[in-house]
């Protein structure tokens, strides 16, 4: 998914990368714990947080996600926004709650990388 339908689909708000928003994830990590993020999330992948701290953007640097999502209207500070311009991420915030915001982009498909070992009924 593109993160131009993922700015549409949350009615995002762009921080950072607005150039780049034709850039593709192929999964999402909704999590507000970065070890988690670290234990857990793979390569092209979406951060959806309400932790707004400059660990986040470190965390994605170090597992190379590319694009991070605030929810719950929160807002990345300017030295937040400066670090992610630099290591070309995206950045973008959402007034929906995560749990909405993770439903929202799996109803449309993006999963986590990790969801074939689950079973998963609706």
């Amino acid at each position: 998914m593109k993160i131009l339908q993922i700015k549409d689909v949350l009615k995002a708000r762009v921080w950072a990368g607005a150039e780049i928003l034709d850039r593709e994830v192929h999964a999402a990590c909704g999590c507000d714990l970065m070890s988690d993020v670290l234990a857990f999330a793979k390569e092209e992948v979406l951060l959806l947080t309400g932790l707004v701290n400059p660990q986040v953007i470190r965390t994605a640097e170090m597992l190379d996600i590319k694009a991070i999502v605030f929810v719950r209207g929160k807002d990345p500070t300017e030295d937040m926004i400066k670090m992610a311009a630099q290591k070309n991420m995206n950045i973008l915030s959402t007034d929906y709650p995560l749990y909405i915001a993770c439903g929202k982009l799996y109803q449309l498909g993006l999963m986590n990388k990790g969801e074939n070992e689950y079973e998963v009924t609706l």
